[in-house]
């Protein structure tokens, strides 16, 4: 797995006040839970553009203050409206403790039902696994060569050696259909639109008379 580097600051201060005032400078309040104690800190919005807005996955060197931790995200928070980055929690990573991530998923080759006209349908490009950080790879790959149209990959067909999926087995993944069915459900998105437009319709009310 790769590995990105951060150096960040300490919280002296903590509490939502504080966290306010850090957020107006451009800084990204943080957290991380440990296997000792757990330790908040900051950094500016842009040292994460390159941890967040990426679908890669990463080991996160943290440098706290001269302090060296191993860590992973766990969860982010952004503005419902903005969607400015708010706040970040990691997980410290121990030695022998699996942890739970989000892994991208990679396709690989050519299905034969696209040659015959179908169409890919790339459902779930994350799936969520468990293991040691040192097992977990950097994408999860995805052989479609044999797929026809009709056929697809659920979670329940992935088999990797010290990993486990944890995403619901019958969870599809990629698939490909027939043009035909592309087209039935195009006409069937249609038809509801239209349905809501003459329901609008029916439901106004006639214009009163002067």
């Amino acid at each position: 797995m790769n590995v990105f580097e951060l150096k960040v600051k300490a919280r002296e201060i903590t509490g939502k006040k504080d966290a306010k005032k850090l957020r107006k400078q451009e800084m990204v309040p943080c957290v991380i839970y440990g296997a000792k104690d757990v330790k908040h800190f900051y950094a500016h919005k842009n040292d994460f553009k390159g941890l967040v807005y990426t679908q890669n996955v990463y080991k996160v060197a943290l440098d706290i203050d001269g302090a060296k931790h191993e860590a992973i995200m766990k969860d982010l928070q952004f503005h419902p409206v903005t969607d400015e980055l708010l706040h970040i929690d990691f997980m410290e990573i121990e030695d022998g403790k699996s942890v739970a991530m989000n892994v991208p998923v990679r396709l690989d080759g050519t299905a034969p039902g696209l040659i015959k006209g179908g169409r890919l349908r790339f459902r779930k490009r994350y799936v969520k696994v468990s293991g040691l950080v040192t097992d977990i790879p950097d994408f999860i790959d995805i052989d479609i060569s044999k797929l026809d149209i009709g056929d697809g990959i659920k979670v329940g067909d992935l088999s990797r050696d010290k990993l486990t999926f944890l995403d619901k087995e019958d969870q599809q993944i990629v698939a490909v259909i027939s043009g035909r069915a592309v087209a039935a459900a195009a006409d069937a998105i249609l038809d509801a639109a239209d349905a809501g437009v003459e329901d609008a319709e029916d439901g106004e009310e006639a214009p009163a008379e002067d």
